[in-house]
């Protein structure tokens, strides 16, 4: 249901975006700046999906409409914060089991929790492409829960106990299974969620690395773990 509002309110404000013309100089002149309405017009005018302005009658913007329209732009950062959220909410237990490899490795069973993460990103997506939501908005809400999962599963690494080459090992391979989701679902959706696992990704190359002792620490921070800090990698490096 939060998908269904989301499409039609999310449409009905860029309708509104290019359709209303803004009087300078009036009562009612929106702020400097980039709101989200902005965006989201910008976006929309460079994928004319909505056809060119010239295909769209302009008509002045009036005190109420301008209200309506501010209304509706807090309707829709609302609603999409929502889903996002609830999204976050469902893959968070599963995440607090992704660091440490099982002991007993069923084949089976060994990727459960990683699979479980796919599974519910797949159904949110299935969700989201069958109410018709803006797809610019789903790459959105993707590339941020991607963010999150990043943060937690490092965080998680740096706090762990101990983490071994296996257990490197582990996450590379669950992290191939949400590379695998991103490449099937294109950058139409998934837009640049890959890239927001920068930090996992390097901690997980830099536990499996054979023979760390003849890397220097310039090639290490440098050029295989650029991203990591040197108390990130050191933390890393005495689990």
């Amino acid at each position: 249901m939060l998908a269904y509002w989301l499409s039609n309110s999310s449409t009905l404000l860029l309708l509104m975006q290019r359709t209303m013309r803004t009087v300078t100089g009036g009562r009612f002149t929106p702020r400097r700046g980039k709101s989200f309405a902005t965006i989201v017009d910008m976006i929309i005018t460079r994928n004319r999906s909505l056809g060119g302005k010239g295909d769209l009658q302009q008509v002045e913007a009036k005190s109420p409409a301008l209200l309506f329209k501010g209304h509706l732009t807090g309707f829709v950062k609302k609603v999409y914060g929502m889903i996002r959220d609830n999204l976050v909410k469902e893959i968070s237990p599963f995440l607090g089991c992704c660091i440490e490899a099982p002991i007993i490795l069923i084949c089976e069973a060994l990727f459960d929790h990683w699979q479980s993460i796919v599974n519910i990103l797949t159904d949110y997506l299935r969700v989201l492409k069958s109410n018709y939501v803006p797809s610019f908005l789903i790459s959105k809400m993707f590339t941020q829960v991607f963010s999150f999962i990043d943060v937690q599963l490092f965080n998680s690494l740096l706090l762990s106990e101990c983490c071994s080459t296996n257990d490197g090992e582990y996450i590379k391979a669950g992290l191939a299974k949400l590379e695998q989701w991103c490449t099937y679902e294109t950058e139409e959706y998934a837009g640049s969620s890959w890239q927001e696992l920068k930090h996992i990704r390097r901690a997980a190359i830099f536990l499996t690395m054979r023979e760390k002792q003849k890397e220097t620490l310039e090639e290490i921070s440098c050029h295989l773990c650029p991203v990591l800090s040197i108390p990130q990698l050191y933390r890393i490096s005495t689990l």
